[in-house]
């Protein structure tokens, strides 16, 4: 079979800056909040919460674009009842909430079902089909609170969530395309916990038929996101559209290739180009190139 031409870009950035399952709300927003936190029945009699916030107003009939967002680490973020994170408040996604609403997107960030709370947090849980699921019901809500597409974004370890729910979801619950950013590409093979070796090359990436989007930086000393490796992923994917971006610039991080260059003031994070990116992804979303 002839290899798949995949569209690659590199990017120099400037350095600076009602649904099945039962959604209830759970605060009122606030002036002060970060977002109406809403909850949902997930597998097994457990609950997922989510902060949901949107941009400035829009006409009430008008169809919005909503990124669901996906952390890495554990994906606990212990979101208050404001809908603000307690945890990973230092992840790319978290930092990017305010670019995304400046473009005009609706944003639900989502935390780890009941059940996967702690260190840990979702572990080996995210190449699961009961996680696709969980995070098809998001979707599905999402898509009822505002009536248009809805894009999941997941970055780092979330990537495997992204990666697993697009590989496995359909109809209703599917969403409209992913976009992969800082992608678990190499896993610890050997390790004590068995779900540190997972990345995104453990779910069927060939069942993703939806628009595909990969970003890196090339700086990225994480050793779990190697940005050479992203056109493998596109390399499986079916996507209907797809693009691999190496993101240049910003501030850089020395030293060589470690776990804990895995961090979201890094390269990894694309820390101090947070805006480009968003940029980018909107750009891509809206059916353009990043």
């Amino acid at each position: 079979m002839l290899a798949k031409p995949v569209l690659r870009l590199s990017v120099l950035a400037v350095a600076f800056s009602a649904t099945a399952c039962l959604a209830q709300p759970n605060a009122a927003l606030a002036t002060d909040s970060c977002g109406e936190v809403v909850t949902i029945e997930t597998h097994g009699r457990t609950t997922t919460r989510y902060a949901f916030a949107s941009p400035p107003p829009v006409p009430a009939q008008s169809a919005r674009i909503a990124v669901v967002l996906l952390v890495g680490g554990g994906g606990y973020l212990d979101l208050d009842n404001k809908g603000c994170p307690r945890e990973l408040t230092g992840n790319s996604l978290v930092r990017s909430i305010p670019h995304f609403h400046e473009l005009g997107f609706v944003t639900a960030l989502v935390d780890a079902p009941s059940d996967h709370f702690g260190a840990d947090g979702l572990a080996g849980f995210r190449i699961s089909s009961e996680h696709a699921d969980d995070l098809g019901k998001v979707i599905a809500d999402v898509r009822a609170r505002t009536k248009g597409a809805v894009w999941l974004i997941g970055t780092s370890r979330g990537s495997i969530s992204a990666a697993n729910a697009a590989a496995r979801l359909s109809s209703s619950p599917a969403p409209d395309g992913v976009v992969l950013t800082s992608a678990l590409m190499s896993g610890q093979r050997g390790a004590k916990k068995r779900w540190v070796a997972q990345s995104v090359f453990d779910v069927p990436l060939e069942a993703i038929r939806l628009p595909v989007l990969v970003v890196g930086h090339a700086a990225d000393k994480c050793m779990r996101s190697p940005a050479e490796l992203m056109g493998n992923v596109t390399a499986r994917t079916n996507g209907l559209r797809e693009q691999v971006v190496t993101v240049t610039g910003g501030p850089g991080r020395p030293g060589a290739p470690s776990i804990e260059a895995c961090e979201g003031r890094a390269p990894h994070g694309f820390v101090d180009q947070e805006a480009e990116v968003a940029a980018g992804i909107a750009r891509f979303i809206h059916g353009g190139e990043y």
